[in-house]
């Protein structure tokens, strides 16, 4: 999961947004909604805008609800207001992970009443990434920034799971994944997804395809990120490779030696 640190006092809201939640309805009448793919591929920090659409549309409707969740994880802070906004919804949250709950998918995995999975469906924790830039002060407080960060992490899967927190941290220093009779053993999730169970219907979107995390691809959605407020949203900079070092210059040292031995009396 990715947290966003910026020193710029002057942040820029984003203009606009890609949805990675739907809902419909189940065939018994409840409230589906569906969590799928990255979660905000535009970082709720300094948005107010898409967390207050999310909360409006979770709230208009009333009775219990069930959450599908198939993520790689993402912006830490959307999963943190997620995670309160379920929590804070009167009806019973029965979270169903399909595929994959990772990173912030897992957080936000945490707030259901009742959490279920599929018998192949995975659940990964880990620790809090972000991106900084600056002089080594800026540095101390990137990661005095992700230690609060991870502890604020560590509320939720403790909450869930009644573990030891100093085990779950190590889960976490370990990038833990958990097949569901794992995560069910541990307290993640309290039991598999019934065989008559409806799946959601698949989507032609290509983006809501089996996904793998990868934290090569973290790495460049942040570096992209950086490089767009850069460029106030343009072209991203391209990263130029640095050239090979020219070869050393002058006498190899056994040449020298062999001269100062011609060198002797």
């Amino acid at each position: 999961m990715t947290a966003t640190m910026r020193a710029d006092p002057n942040m820029k809201t984003p203009t606009s947004t890609r949805r990675f939640w739907d809902y419909t309805t189940a065939p018994d009448g409840k409230r589906v909604l569906e969590l799928r793919g990255p979660i905000a591929p535009e970082s709720w920090f300094g948005d107010e805008t898409t967390p207050q659409q999310f909360r409006d549309e979770l709230m208009s409707g009333s009775g219990d609800i069930i959450v599908w969740i198939n993520s790689p994880g993402g912006d830490v802070i959307a999963a943190a207001e997620i995670y309160s906004m379920l929590m804070d919804y009167p009806g019973h949250v029965t979270v169903k992970i399909d595929g994959l709950a990772a990173s912030a998918a897992s957080v936000i995995a945490m707030a259901g009443s009742e959490v279920l999975m599929s018998p192949v469906a995975m659940l990964m924790i880990h620790n809090p990434m972000t991106a900084a830039i600056g002089d080594s002060d800026e540095m101390l407080r990137a990661v005095s920034m992700l230690a609060e960060v991870k502890e604020s992490i560590l509320n939720a899967y403790e909450l869930k799971t009644d573990m030891d927190r100093t085990e779950l941290s190590e889960l976490m220093d370990a990038e833990t994944w958990m097949d569901a009779n794992k995560a069910i053993e541990l307290g993640f999730a309290d039991g598999l997804i019934s065989p008559g169970s409806p799946f959601p219907a698949s989507q032609p979107d290509a983006g809501r395809s089996a996904m793998v995390f990868s934290r090569r691809a973290v790495t460049n959605s942040l570096i992209n990120a950086i490089n767009a407020d850069l460029t106030g949203g343009q072209e991203p900079l391209p990263l130029v490779a640095e050239p090979d070092p020219p070869p050393p210059a002058g006498r190899a040292v056994s040449d020298l030696l062999s001269a100062l031995d011609h060198l002797k009396p």
